[in-house]
């Protein structure tokens, strides 16, 4: 395949992809272009992506519905870093002519891993609250659990799950798990006890949500789950915002009736500069960056890059649906 072949690179937030892999691989003929701010506006995105051949986006941040891909009529690649997508119809895609292809994950998951832990601490510890205090000339303003001898209440045991088990026995912490279709069995493959509903969110001082985003697990969590956690209790999601009634989540934390949260996705996402959780006490917020460090972006980017030169060959690779 020659000639001219215009790429758009999606939400490139930091303005690092440039810089993550060596794109000058794909040759004269490729012109990667770098785009930093976020369009969530459908006509805006057709506006902006109308005269490129393929797109590399990051994640889910851009959906990509059928309605936006029918108005792209020049797009022949669509690249999603990762291999697990739900805001691609892949349907039209195929119907379209669009290749859709993933990428190597890297250390994603141990990168995800990381940053829950990075924001269990930093809740339990009020990190964010101090460094603020201090800043402003205070000192010393609150006082945190110790998580030894607590209770770690990871919603869901798939693989994230798993892996957050040993770092928190690691800790002294008691763990156990919960979910509609968890099994004793899976539970005891990672030594984790399995408990009931009413315990799971009765019992946990710490409550971690590790389930995937679907139609069932939307409002997984609400207002009838917060109201048995403990006053005490602080809530950690790094899943997808949807699986948490944002209202509800809101509504707990300002009433105290849990903690606090330290959450990284939300249900609309970049978070609105008006939305209430930015000015809500007792949380720490992170954008969405749970999979993010410099060895997950090289992955994604440089596996892009070889994604896009398999697909001028003519023999795609890791495609998606």
């Amino acid at each position: 395949m020659s000639g001219r072949f215009r790429i758009a690179v999606l939400d490139d937030f930091q303005q690092i992809a440039a810089r993550m892999a060596d794109w000058t691989q794909l040759g004269p003929g490729c012109e990667p272009t770098f785009f930093a701010n976020h369009l969530a506006d459908e006509a805006a995105l057709v506006s902006r992506l109308g005269e490129f051949d393929a797109i590399v986006a990051m994640r889910e941040r851009t959906p990509f519905p059928g309605s936006l891909l029918a108005q792209l009529p020049r797009l022949r690649l669509l690249v999603a870093t990762g291999m697990f997508h739900q805001t691609i119809d892949l349907d039209a895609a195929k119907r379209l002519g669009i290749v859709v292809c993933g990428t190597d994950n890297g250390p994603g998951l141990a990168t995800t891993v990381e940053h829950i832990w990075a924001l269990i601490l930093g809740l339990a510890r009020n990190l964010a609250a101090e460094d603020a205090a201090i800043r402003s000339g205070g000192w010393q303003v609150s006082l945190g659990p110790l998580l030894s001898g607590r209770t770690l209440g990871i919603l869901g045991l798939g693989n994230l799950g798993r892996a957050l088990a040993p770092i928190g026995r690691a800790f002294g912490m008691r763990v156990v798990a919960w979910s509609r279709n968890l099994t004793d069995a899976a539970a005891r493959e990672v030594s984790v006890e399995r408990v009931d509903y009413e315990t799971f969110f009765s019992e946990s001082d710490v409550i971690t949500v590790q389930l995937k985003l679907s139609p069932r697990s939307i409002g997984y969590v609400g207002a009838a789950e917060l109201s048995r956690m403990k006053p005490s209790a602080l809530f950690i999601n790094t899943s997808r915002g949807p699986i948490v009634d944002e209202a509800a989540l809101i509504d707990a934390v300002r009433s105290r009736r849990i903690a606090g949260a330290a959450l990284d996705v939300f249900d609309r996402e970049p978070l609105l500069e008006s939305h209430p959780l930015r000015n809500l006490p007792n949380t720490l917020l992170t954008p969405h960056m749970g999979y993010a460090s410099v060895e997950t972006y090289r992955a994604f980017y440089s596996s892009a890059v070889e994604v896009v030169l398999a697909f001028r060959a003519g023999q795609p690779i890791r495609r998606l649906g």
